[in-house]
């Protein structure tokens, strides 16, 4: 029995976390509530996940209403990782043509959004499905074409999951040595870097290439690390799959109780997992277990099954092994005319297996010996036709140099004057951002010197005089009257010294530059959750380590702090979210509420100065505004910034 354990990328994808089922109702429910926006997809795709090894079904109908929602949204990435999860899902239950069309759907998307990192997913994604057609020098061809995008761009921790590929594309060449080699080498890269979800399958690979070099021992040493490795991850598929390795390395151990045993998990697991394929295989494999074992009866009554799933399936490389495991049981009981007639079969399928292979190496042959000669009839039409234009064009010439002497001199001309008008409009941009970048660092200056002017020395002072009255309440004789006032006058003094404070916290947050832009974020919307005006969540992606110039960070958050501000002000909305992403030297922001909406036409003739200060903050940081809004319908606002 030989299944194959590779290993499906994941660019954007999300990790591959075990959750309870108390987390998977809670995500669940957070569906019925969620607003209809990328939010959504994301919450979607994670839902997908959970499902995506052992509930096929259920992954797949969640996957559909990521497709219904993203294209709806023109959410591009969240499309991506539809075809993408839809692929796995799809090879996963075995339907490798149709994973290979879902994968060339995420391709196409990956190379319309010119992400590298997306195209070494698909592309490894690609080399895998080719390995389950039977392709195995386009498997190799894909996988290295991804492997040097990965290389190229420093992706340390997404080797190994490239390298197991690689050890797997190899071993179907035959060449077992130097796919244990690769295989290895993922397990290094995983141990040194990370960002291998799929351990188990690797280690099972590595078993797998010892099996083939005959070094039993080693084999099933690694097999044993693959299933411990599975569980852990909760990979049924896998660890089914392995059981079924394993029970082959016990065979040629003459290990027979052994064999017995794992084939027998085996097959619990593909009858949960509902995977007909592996089904067949798990059956077959324990018939030839309980043959090994010399229960005859059992040995039959299993093949057979096997063999009714395999033809209605039309599983050829499954049929191929159990007609051999049926000979034997056969020729054990004597019945010589089903044993030679089962191997017939299993000739006939493994003869057919070769035929086809040359008939398909012969019709690509032809296919491309057909394809050079057209070419050949191109090329011999396109030189004769050159050759009978070739008069036409010279006649044609000593007219054309009058006209392009003439052209050129009137170009050259007007080449001066349009560089010479593009140099002004530049210089004046530039003066232009040079006087707001002044402007917005004078402004940030000030706003730090009033800051510290408040904290440090105002509320020095208050501080101070409220210590100074504490310390005369001890030392004076009051009436009731006077001692009441006196709390009074000591409550007001306290929501004075509170509210500079606040006063002072708005003009430059200490949170910003002890801590960063994300963190001050964070917690300039926690601040507003806790006040009740508005209910904001706060997502960011890429920004966990991420540092920006002072200016830029200033910039950014008083974008973000004046666009929450009108929600509070003018949108009567109940809840907000402020997304800011980080990736490939772009930062996208993005704030979307529930609010009341408006016509977004008033924007160009508003003279507030909330929305100029706004304006003239993405202008300094050379972005993109994007403002869309209905009445009756909330309000998104979408910025990108080069950082």
């Amino acid at each position: 029995m030989k299944f194959s354990l590779p290993v499906l990328f994941f660019s954007l994808s999300l990790p591959l976390v075990t959750y309870s089922q108390g987390a998977k109702d809670s995500l669940i429910h957070n569906i019925a509530v969620a607003k209809d926006d990328t939010a959504k997809v994301i919450l979607l795709l994670k839902i997908a996940d959970l499902y995506e090894m052992n509930q096929q079904d259920s992954a797949i109908y969640y996957l559909e209403q990521v497709k219904e929602l993203a294209e709806r949204l023109k959410f591009k990435r969240g499309l991506y990782k539809y075809y993408e999860q839809r692929s796995i899902v799809s090879f996963t239950t075995g339907n490798y043509t149709q994973s290979l069309e879902h994968n060339d759907n995420a391709l196409a998307i990956a190379q319309e959004l010119g992400d590298s990192t997306l195209l070494v997913s698909v592309l490894g994604n690609a080399g895998i499905i080719y390995q389950y057609l039977g392709k195995f020098d386009t498997q190799l061809e894909k996988s290295l074409q991804a492997l040097a995008i990965m290389e190229k761009r420093g992706q340390k921790g997404r080797l190994s999951s490239m390298y197991h590929n690689i050890g797997n594309a190899y071993y179907n060449l035959k060449q077992f040595r130097k796919g244990v080699d690769y295989c290895l080498l993922s397990l290094k890269f995983d141990q040194q870097y990370g960002g291998n979800n799929y351990k188990n399958r690797v280690l099972a690979s590595v078993a797998q290439g010892y099996n083939y070099l005959k070094m039993k021992d080693s084999a099933l040493y690694f097999y044993k690390r693959a299933v411990s490795a599975s569980e852990k991850q909760n990979d049924k598929y896998a660890i089914a799959a392995i059981y079924g390795y394993m029970a082959d390395a016990y065979a040629e151990s003459n290990e027979f109780v052994s064999m017995l045993e794992v084939s027998t998990k085996s097959l619990l697991l593909a009858k949960e997992l509902q995977s007909r394929q592996l089904l067949a295989s798990s059956l077959y494999t324990l018939g030839y277990a309980h043959y090994f074992n010399k229960e005859q009866a059992k040995s039959k009554i299993y093949t057979y099954e096997a063999l009714k799933i395999a033809e209605e399936d039309s599983l050829n490389d499954e049929l191929k092994n159990i007609y051999s495991v049926l000979s034997y049981v056969a020729a054990r009981e004597e019945d010589f005319k089903t044993s030679l007639w089962a191997k017939a079969k299993s000739d006939s399928i493994r003869d057919g297996a070769l035929n086809d292979e040359v008939l398909r190496t012969t019709t690509e042959l032809q296919e491309k010996y057909e394809a050079e000669k057209r070419n050949n009839q191109i090329k011999l039409q396109q030189v004769e036709l050159t050759q009978k234009n070739t008069l036409n064009y010279l006649l044609m010439v000593a007219i054309a140099a009058v006209l392009l002497v003439a052209f050129s001199l009137y170009r050259t001309y007007s080449h001066k004057q349009k560089l010479q008008r593009q140099r002004i409009n530049e210089l004046e941009t530039e003066k232009k951002l040079m006087a707001a970048e002044a402007v917005l660092k004078g402004e940030e200056q000030e706003r730090a010197r009033l800051a510290k002017d408040l904290h440090d020395g105002l509320g020095g002072m208050l501080s101070g005089i409220k210590y100074s009255f504490n310390a005369m309440k001890g030392n004076l004789i009051m009436t009731p009257e006077n001692h009441q006032a006196f709390e009074r006058s000591m409550d007001m003094l306290d929501s004075s010294i509170k509210e500079m404070r606040r006063v002072a916290h708005n003009m430059m947050p200490e949170t910003l530059v002890r801590f960063g832009l994300d963190t001050a974020l964070r917690d300039y919307c926690n601040d507003i959750n806790q006040s009740g005006a508005l209910q904001v969540t706060y997502q960011s992606l890429g920004l966990e380590n991420e540092t920006f110039d002072p200016t830029t960070a200033i910039t950014i958050y008083r974008i973000v702090q004046e666009l929450v501000t009108n929600t509070m002000k003018h949108a009567a909305a109940k809840t907000s979210i402020v997304q800011l992403t980080k990736a490939k030297g772009e930062l996208s922001i993005t704030i979307e509420d529930d609010g009341k909406g408006f016509d977004t036409n008033i924007l160009k003739q508003s003279k507030g100065i909330g929305w100029t200060n706004i304006q003239h903050r993405i202008e300094f940081l050379k972005g993109k505004l994007d403002v869309n809004s209905e009445p009756g319908k909330g309000t998104s606002v979408h910025i990108e910034l080069n950082i």
